[in-house]
C-alpha cells in the first residue's frame, strides 16, 4: 500500500492554490449551509407548475423525528379510501397504532431468527446482519402484513405520543435489550435447552416497554364523525379489523411492489425475495423487478385511475428540502466541491452503495410532455407543511429514473405478461444484499 508522500501533498496544495474559484467556494461554504448553495433556483423553478394528471389527497402528515415514512405513505393511501366512503375533507389514520405492532413483530422476528440460526457464527455475515437489530424503517410488504393482521384505527382513537414521534432513543434502547436476549437464547440452544419459554418472557418485556412509550393498542372503539355536509355519524364497538374491512374495504394483498434494480443478482422480469429483520416471522419481502420504463408506465396508469402511488427513493440524492425539489440538475453539491462527477448507472450505484432507497412517499401527480411522456412528478411527503410547497414536493424525470427504486401498484393494472412473471418462483437473495 502506498502512503501519501510529502511530494504528493505539495502537488495537491499547488493545484488548489492556483484555483481561485475553489477558494471563493471555500469562503462561501465557511458561512453557509451546503444545501442552500447547491440549489439552482432557475432550474428548480422550471419543475414547478400544474400537472397533467393529479390525484386529490387530504392533507400533509408529519412523521416527526422517526423513520416511519413507509407506514405513513401506506396509511395515507388507505386514508383516501375512508375519506371517500365517509365524505370527509380531512382524515388521518393512526400511525402510532400500527407502528406499535411493527416494533413488536420485528422484535419477535429478530428473536426467531436468532433461535433459527443459533449455530451460525456470531461474527459471520448472517448474524452480524441480524444483530443490527430493528429500526423504524420498513417496506410496503411489512405495511401490508401489519394492516391485514391488525387492521387500522382513526388517529383520534390512538394519537401520537412524544416517543412515537421521536423514536431514536427508544429503538436504540430496545436493540440493546434484544442483543442481550440474543446472547441468552443462543446459549440456551447450544446447551440443548428449549428457548421458547424464555423467549415468551422476553417478548412480554418488549410489549410492556412499548405500552409505556406509545400506549397500549386499542382493542375496540367507537367511530364518530361529521361529514363535509355536517351530518353526524357514529359506529360503536368496532375492532381495528372491523374498521379496516368496513371503511377501507380493500385488501393490500391485491397490490404488488415493483422494483427497478438492474443489479447482477436481480434478473429483470422476476420476483425478488428475501427475509429481513423488518419482516414478520414467516413472511418475506417481495418485489417484481421491471425496467424503469415499465415501472413508470404502471405509475402513470395508477394515477390516471385516480389513486396515488406508494414509492421509495433515495431522498439524500439531489434534494432541496426547503424548496421541495428533487432533481440532479437543480441540486448539485459536486459543483460546490470542485466540479467532480458522481454519475454512475443505476445498477452500479446500488452495487457500490452509492445510493439506496431511504424514504417512502406518495406520487400524487405527473406532468406529461407533448409526446405523452412524464417529465416531472408531484409528491406528497410526510415531513409536515413547513417544507416544499406546503408539504408537497416535485421531482424531475431524471431523478425518477436514477433514484426511484420501488413503486406499489394494484395487480389489476399489470399487463398479462407481467402477471405471469409474478407466478414464477421468486429469486431469493441474502437480506444484507437488499437495496429496496
Amino acid at each position: 500500500m502506498k502512503d501519501i508522500s510529502d511530494t504528493l501533498l505539495q502537488t495537491f496544495r499547488t493545484s488548489y492554490e492556483a484555483d481561485k474559484n475553489a477558494q471563493v467556494l471555500h469562503g462561501a461554504l465557511a458561512k453557509t449551509d451546503m444545501m442552500n448553495l447547491a440549489y439552482y433556483p432557475a432550474k428548480g423553478a422550471a419543475l414547478k407548475g400544474a400537472f397533467t394528471v393529479e390525484v386529490k389527497t387530504r392533507g400533509i402528515t408529519a412523521q416527526e423525528q422517526s423513520g416511519r415514512c413507509w407506514l405513513f405513505a401506506a396509511l395515507n393511501i388507505l386514508r383516501e379510501k375512508v375519506a371517500e366512503k365517509c365524505h370527509l375533507d380531512q382524515f388521518e389514520l393512526s400511525q402510532n397504532y400500527l407502528s406499535f405492532y411493527d416494533k413488536l413483530e420485528k422484535a419477535n422476528n429478530f428473536l426467531e431468527m436468532v433461535i433459527e440460526n443459533a449455530d451460525a457464527p456470531v461474527k459471520g455475515q448472517l448474524m452480524q446482519y441480524v444483530l443490527r437489530g430493528m429500526s423504524d424503517g420498513g417496506y410496503w410488504t411489512e405495511a401490508a402484513d401489519l394492516v391485514e393482521k391488525y387492521g387500522v384505527v382513526p388517529k383520534q382513537v390512538q394519537p401520537e405520543t412524544y416517543q412515537s414521534g421521536h423514536t431514536d432513543r427508544f429503538v436504540s434502547t430496545l436493540n440493546r435489550l434484544l442483543r442481550k436476549d440474543a446472547m441468552e437464547l443462543r446459549e440456551l440452544v447450544k446447551a440443548g435447552r428449549d428457548p421458547y419459554a424464555r423467549k415468551t418472557e422476553m417478548m412480554e418485556e418488549v410489549y410492556k416497554a412499548e405500552c409505556i412509550a406509545f400506549g397500549e393498542p386499542v382493542q375496540t372503539f367507537d367511530f364518530s364523525y361529521r361529514d363535509k355536509d355536517n351530518h353526524f355519524h357514529e359506529d360503536r364497538g368496532l375492532s381495528p379489523l372491523d374498521f379496516y374491512h368496513k371503511y377501507v374495504g380493500i385488501s393490500l394483498y391485491d397490490y404488488m411492489a415493483v422494483i427497478n434494480e438492474p443489479t447482477f443478482d436481480k434478473p429483470l422480469g422476476r420476483l425478488i425475495a428475501f427475509h429481513g429483520v423488518e419482516n414478520m416471522a414467516g413472511r418475506d419481502m417481495k418485489g417484481l423487478n421491471l425496467t424503469g420504463k415499465d415501472m413508470e408506465d404502471l405509475c402513470v396508469k395508477q394515477l390516471k385511475a385516480g389513486e396515488p402511488v406508494w414509492f421509495a427513493c433515495d431522498a439524500g440524492a439531489a434534494g432541496a428540502r426547503k424548496e421541495g425539489v428533487w432533481d440532479p440538475v437543480s441540486v448539485r453539491y459536486e459543483d460546490l466541491l470542485g466540479g467532480f462527477s458522481m454519475d454512475m448507472d443505476k445498477g452500479k450505484q446500488l452495487e457500490y452503495s452509492a445510493s439506496s432507497a431511504t424514504h417512502a412517499m406518495l406520487l400524487t401527480g405527473v406532468h406529461l410532455d407533448e409526446k405523452g411522456n412524464p417529465d416531472r412528478w408531484k409528491i406528497e411527503n410526510s415531513w409536515g407543511k413547513d417544507v416544499g410547497d406546503n408539504g408537497y414536493f416535485v421531482c424531475s424525470e431524471d431523478y425518477f429514473q436514477k433514484f426511484v427504486y420501488e413503486a406499489v401498484i394494484p395487480k389489476k393494472h399489470f399487463t398479462e405478461d407481467q402477471k405471469k412473471m409474478m407466478e414464477l418462483e421468486p429469486v431469493y437473495i441474502n437480506a444484507w444484499d437488499e437495496d429496496y
